[in-house]
């Protein structure tokens, strides 16, 4: 938890009560989670207006934490859809909680029954870079036999949109650096952009969408990858928010334009997200694993921009 913003040393491991639970919730006790971008911009508030949605001086929300996988322990008396030992995976932005032992989270939430064939480490990181990804495709409208590049291929967000405009039968074009090209062609690119080697928005290709999923690019950096109407998405809001201005401009004139999503968080994408795992058309990408207990090296690990795909933590054994 954390009690004050800052950097990952803010984090303390303490013990709390276990959350109450209504008619309508189910607890889960929490068997694995992950720390993530998301949680690094609400730990630190960072950027400084997120602290109109956190609290302007200190965190309403002590415990972070979005993704979780684990066993329900507990139901309210109103719960229908879930049972005592039901294995569940899910996602819960906004509320958080899940680096901790117990959750509750609504029924109605977004929770479901974990993937076949899974362990609860290879099901924690497979709704935050996988929701946003799928909010980005689903804006651009992309369909089969579009031409699409993915900066960023192998970050959370990055991995699982390579993995899920294939599924689309998409030809991905993905940029990494040099280390991970083998990685990014196992998750199914038709073509690898090394950016160490040059840089990639001289590509002589275009695209009919350009998804920059680590958010360091601009619009006016990749508009010649794209083809006349060709869609621009970023994962951040760009230098001074400019993402969400050139939203509400570009689609005014026409030509390429920005789309900036706002991923829908709720039980049907996480359902949908458990069909790709079992069918093996996603995969998550894991990087490193940490104990609970080593949650603020997870922390530096994922701010120091190197981290692949994502950073599992183990918070409570499987009995």
């Amino acid at each position: 938890m954390h009690t004050r913003y800052g950097p990952p040393e803010v984090v303390r491991i303490r013990e709390v009560d276990r959350p109450a639970i209504g008619d309508r919730d189910v607890l889960v006790r929490v068997h694995a989670t992950t720390v993530n971008r998301t949680d690094c911009a609400y730990r630190a508030a960072r950027p400084l207006f997120m602290r109109l949605l956190t609290g302007i001086a200190r965190p309403r929300r002590t415990i972070m934490g979005t993704e979780f996988a684990g066993q329900v322990e507990a139901v309210g008396r109103g719960v229908m859809s879930f049972s005592v030992g039901d294995q569940v995976f899910g996602y819960n932005e906004g509320a958080f909680g899940a680096h901790a032992e117990y959750l509750s989270v609504p029924e109605d939430g977004s929770i479901a029954t974990m993937p076949a064939g899974v362990t609860f480490e290879q099901a924690a990181p497979g709704t935050e870079g996988a929701h946003y990804a799928l909010a980005c495709i689903r804006h651009a409208g992309t369909r089969a036999g579009q031409d699409v590049l993915v900066y960023g291929a192998t970050g959370g967000i990055g991995s699982a949109a390579v993995q899920l405009l294939k599924s689309l039968d998409v030809t991905v074009t993905a940029v990494c650096a040099t280390e991970s090209l083998a990685l990014v062609k196992r998750l199914g690119a038709d073509r690898v952009v090394d950016y160490t080697v040059g840089d990639f928005t001289e590509d002589e290709q275009t695209y009919d969408a350009v998804f920059d999923a680590v958010g360091k690019s601009t619009f006016g950096h990749c508009r010649r990858l794209l083809k006349p109407g060709g869609v621009y998405l970023s994962s951040e809001l760009g230098p001074w928010a400019q993402n969400l201005m050139l939203a509400l401009v570009t689609p005014l004139l026409r030509g390429r334009k920005v789309k900036f999503p706002f991923p829908r968080d709720n039980q049907a994408i996480v359902r949908h997200l458990r069909e790709l795992i079992e069918s093996g058309d996603f995969t998550p990408v894991i990087d490193r694993r940490y104990a609970l207990d080593q949650i603020v090296d997870a922390y530096r690990y994922v701010e120091a921009g190197q981290k692949i795909g994502n950073v599992v933590i183990t918070v409570t054994d499987v009995d």
